[in-house]
């Protein structure tokens, strides 16, 4: 069964490897990505994030030289999404491209409301980057 999906991107003026480092460790989950949860821990050598529905447990790719950014969130109720997101070199910047799906029984206004969360994620994640000293 396919699902409908939604490829939001953001440029960002940093390079790459450094988008990468910053995106890829979950400690800076809450400083980018406040819609998915607040507090971010790790136990057992797992990634767990507080939402406003439970605890959520978070788990990035493995380390790798291609900006793959994929990830899983199991939330509470114990269903799992998983997370398309890469980070593409873009000359001395970067893109970030964050892909949306829609869920079984979503409605479009969920879809959209999804999509603006993500988007404002992204734009956070650029303000976050570009102002941080290097």
């Amino acid at each position: 069964m396919s699902t409908e999906s939604r490829h939001l991107s953001v440029h960002i003026d940093r390079p790459a490897a450094e988008v990468y480092a910053f995106v890829s460790d979950p400690r800076n989950l809450s400083r980018w990505a406040p819609g998915l949860g607040s507090s971010v821990v790790r136990e057992d050598g797992e990634w767990f994030v507080e939402t406003p529905e439970g605890r959520a447990r978070v788990t990035f790719a493995p380390p790798n030289e291609y900006g793959v950014l994929d990830h899983e969130v199991v939330t509470p109720s114990g269903e799992t999404v998983y997370v398309p997101l890469r980070a593409i070199a873009d000359g001395d910047g970067c893109e970030v491209v964050f892909t949306v799906r829609r869920s079984p029984g979503m409605t479009d206004a969920e879809f959209d409301r999804d999509a603006g969360l993500v988007s404002a994620d992204l734009a956070l994640l650029k303000k976050v980057l570009e102002t941080a000293t290097p």
